[in-house]
């Protein structure tokens, strides 16, 4: 059950709607199924039609008497007078009468400070029902005996009560907001982007588009460049004195109103953290960008090492845990919501940077996350400069490896992050936040299987002779005894095999390089024990051979190929080349 405050200032307006068609003649049967004081109420919407208008102005003057006697006493007009609180069920909740609606829309003034139970100086209210999911309750914000109500913080109120009427009439368990969630588009917002055949709001649209880009932005102004870039209008706020950036605020291409001018929105207005504070907080903590010619490793590999440092780090409790059990151990708060922060920036580049049939899936898991790396707790940014690089080196490589290996080691790695990630916001009561990580996870899990299957299949295909397999089986035995029997009998099984002898070919000894990997990882709550080897084998395998042509190289006095950084791919538009602090 979802309410939603808002104020204004025109009770026949607010009528007229409520009694109205709606914008899409979506209203049925308007009424009233609650008020304040129903013996002699008169109800517009079940009076005959020529009667319409006139009850209208009778119910609204009704409702407003309380604020013009404050108006006349104090000479002056009562300001934002009109309290709306719609209040919606959530998709599949069972239907309810309209006794069941009038106890909600009681409680719900109740709660919220506007009529308290009672009081028989509260304020003028009523509840119409227009269609068969929601209600809306309209009061006058002047009591009886002329004072304003008492409604501070009335949206985390009405909030507070609905979680409990869900549970007493048996309806969706929503999870209650903390104040740090996107804000939600408008009806007129939806309406708009209907009539101009978008998916997504203006508002929504900018969101997505300004979270991928500050993940893929190494500073304020290639942000704003790339912004640019993608046909977006950015209106600045300058300071008088200064000159400085002081905000900013997007339009999508297209989108003006009825003057012909850009319908913008603050970056705090599409999401808290697109605000330029903090911003500007997460790219001070960017690390330096690699010289040109400089040779790195491939980067999704040197990703997955990071990040199974920031789960040892961040969740030394939870390393190695997966689905169940596990103990609740975790590195301080804020520095954990910092690596939350800097695994959605990974998620976002992963996506830019991934194998083409794991692309969709990634951007939806980057896109679903974007609520779960924010909460109330201030990151620390600096804690995570490691990852936020790593993240940022993938729109610097040149693929995602010869056969995906690397790619689906560093998903296979970041779906067990995901889950200590969820478990963190679940622990500290986020209950938004820990189901978006939760419907991250869906997403995540897709392209992970997208990425890995290939690379297993083809390792299953070349696995080696039954001799050598049964060989290498021994030393699963030596290495894991306790987990020896689930890896054996694990699907994959004849891909690790594959891997064993592609490690010992590199001359890594089998049981020792088995042993490392178990280590980097508990394998107990692994549901495929050998696909968690196989990762870890298949990267440490890479790194291997990779330092072994680098040691010949250097060897021979032949000089390595200069690997120049591409630069940075963007959600879509062209390359960026633009000042931000240039003024319009």
């Amino acid at each position: 059950m979802v309410p939603d405050v808002s104020t204004g200032s025109r009770t026949r307006g607010l009528l007229s709607y409520l009694f109205g068609p709606g914008r899409r003649d979506e209203h049925t049967d308007p009424h009233i199924v609650t008020a304040f004081a129903m013996p002699g109420l008169p109800d517009p919407g079940r009076a005959p039609l020529d009667q319409h208008h006139q009850l209208l102005d009778q119910l609204a003057n009704y409702l407003d008497q309380p604020v013009r006697a404050r108006e006349a006493r104090l000479g002056k007009n009562v300001p934002q007078h009109v309290w709306h609180c719609p209040v919606r069920t959530a998709p599949g909740d069972r239907y309810l009468t309209d006794t069941e609606w009038a106890e909600v829309a009681h409680r719900i003034v109740h709660a919220t400070g506007i009529a308290p139970d009672g009081d028989d100086h509260g304020c003028r209210w009523i509840a119409v029902r227009h269609a068969e999911d929601h209600i809306h309750i309209m009061a006058t914000t002047v009591r009886e005996d002329g004072r304003r109500p008492r409604n501070k913080r009335d949206g985390q109120r009405a909030q507070a009560e609905c979680r409990k009427i869900e549970k007493e009439l048996g309806l969706r368990q929503l999870n209650s907001g903390d104040g740090t969630a996107a804000p939600r588009p408008t009806s007129a917002e939806q309406a708009k982007a209907q009539r101009a055949g978008h998916r997504q709001t203006a508002k929504q649209w900018l969101h997505e588009q300004a979270q991928a880009v500050a993940a893929a932005s190494r500073n304020e102004q290639e942000y704003f460049s790339t912004l640019a870039a993608l046909g977006i209008h950015i209106r600045y706020r300058i300071g008088p004195e200064t000159g400085d950036v002081l905000g900013y605020s997007l339009a999508r291409p297209g989108d003006v109103n009825a003057e012909g001018e850009p319908v913008c929105f603050g970056g705090s207005t599409l999401a808290p953290d697109l605000s330029i504070n903090r911003l500007r907080e997460r790219f001070t903590t960017q690390p330096a960008t690699p010289k040109p010619g400089t040779a790195t490793p491939n980067q999704w590999r040197q990703a997955d090492t990071v990040l199974r440092d920031t789960a040892r780090f961040a969740f030394p409790g939870r390393h190695h845990t997966d689905e169940e059990g596990g103990s609740e151990e975790f590195a301080p708060d804020a520095a954990v919501q910092a690596h939350a922060a800097a695994f959605g920036e990974l998620l976002h580049t992963a996506a830019l940077a991934a194998p083409a049939h794991a692309c969709t899936e990634l951007r939806a898991a980057a896109t679903a996350f974007n609520r779960a790396n924010r909460s109330r707790i201030r990151a620390e940014h600096q804690q995570a400069v490691a990852l936020r690089s790593a993240a940022k080196e993938l729109l610097y490589t040149g693929g995602f490896g010869k056969d995906g290996s690397a790619a689906a080691a560093l998903l296979s790695t970041s779906v067990f992050v995901l889950i200590a990630i969820a478990r963190w916001h679940q622990a500290r009561g986020h209950q938004q936040q820990a189901a978006a990580a939760q419907q991250a996870l869906v997403h995540l899990r897709t392209a992970y299987r997208q990425t890995a299957e290939p690379v297993i299949a083809d390792l299953t295909c070349r696995t080696p002779t039954p001799r050598t397999t049964d060989r290498l089986a021994a030393h699963v035995h030596a290495a894991v005894p306790d987990e020896a029997e689930r890896i054996l009998a694990d699907p994959s099984w004849p891909a690790l095999a594959t891997a064993l002898a592609q490690a010992e070919s590199s001359g890594q000894l089998p049981r020792q390089a088995l042993a490392e990997a178990a280590q980097q990882r508990e394998l107990t709550t692994a549901d495929r024990p050998a696909e968690v080897l196989l990762w870890r084998l298949r990267n440490a395998t890479a790194d291997r051979i990779d330092q072994r042509a680098r040691t010949a190289r250097a060897r021979t006095g032949s000089r390595p190929t200069a690997l120049t950084p591409t630069a940075p791919a963007v959600p879509a538009g062209s390359r960026p080349a633009h000042d931000p602090t240039r003024r319009r």
